[in-house]
């Protein structure tokens, strides 16, 4: 009698094991406007080249103020950037990038990079959109 209930517990933990992955994903839509676009200017702080998406973090002074902010700019799948030419070395820590894209809903200081430059060369690391 016990080995009957001890086949759908498994089961469910298997089930419960198995979706934490599906759940963290998210839909565009759910996270980003894409009316809502801007562009931004700023140094290379961080990499994180991680699934589901890569991300990339750079500093943004605004010229009025002289305030910084660290924007957290979010790219497709490594697998998917690698397809695109992208390695880990293709950001380098202090570069200065042109960013645009669309921003986050939650108003936060995050966007979904849509197009990537590299200020100093005008190389176009990544783009999404048609020039």
């Amino acid at each position: 009698m016990k080995d009957k209930s001890i086949l759908p517990a498994c089961m469910l933990a298997f089930m419960l094991l198995n979706s934490q992955g599906a759940i963290a994903h998210h839909a565009f839509t759910a996270q980003y406007d894409a009316e809502a676009r801007t562009e931004l200017t700023g140094v290379i702080v961080k990499v994180e080249w991680l699934n589901p998406h890569a991300y990339f973090y750079i500093d943004v002074e605004n010229e009025e103020t002289g305030e910084v902010t660290t924007w957290a700019c979010e790219l497709g799948s490594p697998v998917s950037m690698m397809r695109q030419g992208w390695t880990r070395q293709s950001l380098v820590l202090g570069d200065i990038l042109v960013v645009e894209g669309a921003l986050a809903r939650d108003g936060s200081a995050s966007m979904n990079a849509q197009r990537v430059v590299i200020e100093s060369t005008g190389q176009r690391l990544f783009s999404r959109q048609q020039d």
